[in-house]
């Protein structure tokens, strides 16, 4: 009488397979081992390492990049002469604005300018006194915070520019054409002359400055 074979041998054993995933060993209590990870997928292969070859470069550009490289330059340059002009067109702007309160001011300080001369003549005249002398001076003070400048004085060099002369006469006591007197004082604002300053101009005299001869 045999003996049967042992059932499984030779053959795949069936039925299911129990893996035991317990932290704890529950026969000895100690801590397994945790099973190792799987491991990571390996990078994919770089410049000489079974990938593009090392050193390769990118394809050249073709025709349909050069045309949209054109258009880029073109629409550079259009921005550019765009942003010139309107600096342009802001510095036109600025400059004319200037101008305009300028002849603005000097519009309305030149209607004043009969008014100061009153003012002037009362001064000298010792008549400018009592409310009259308080709102003259507010008025000059007014005049002068907005740059009105008067300007001319007895003495200083005759410049065509600034002066307007009135009377014309040679003194022995000037080496230069100088103002001999004020006959109306002039007005300005900065570089601007409003009225020219009308005065009465003395020259030197012709061989003044030459010593006379000696007679023998």
């Amino acid at each position: 009488m045999t003996t049967p074979p042992n059932k499984g041998e030779g053959e795949e054993r069936e039925g299911p397979v129990i893996r035991d995933k317990r932290r704890i060993d529950p026969e000895t209590g100690a801590v397994r081992e945790p099973a190792e990870a799987p491991a990571a997928p390996a990078p994919p292969p770089g410049p000489g390492q079974g990938g593009a070859p090392a050193g390769a470069t990118a394809p050249e550009a073709g025709p349909e990049a050069a045309a949209l490289q054109a258009q880029l330059d073109e629409r550079t340059l259009d921005l550019q002469r765009l942003k010139a002009e309107y600096d342009n067109y802001r510095r036109r702007v600025e400059r004319d604005r200037v101008a305009v309160r300028e002849q603005a001011l000097a519009n309305v300080l030149n209607e004043l300018l009969p008014i100061l001369d009153d003012i002037g003549r009362a001064r000298d005249h010792e008549e400018l006194v009592g409310g009259f002398k308080s709102v003259a001076e507010a008025l000059e003070a007014v005049t002068g915070k907005l740059g009105l400048e008067r300007y001319g004085e007895k003495g200083e060099p005759f410049d065509p520019t600034v002066h307007e002369a009135l009377m014309h006469a040679f003194s022995p006591d000037v080496t230069e054409t100088s103002v001999s007197d004020v006959l109306q004082p002039g007005y300005r604002i900065g570089e601007r002359v409003l009225r020219p300053a009308r005065v009465a101009v003395a020259e030197p005299e012709a061989g003044g400055g030459e010593a006379p001869a000696d007679e023998s």
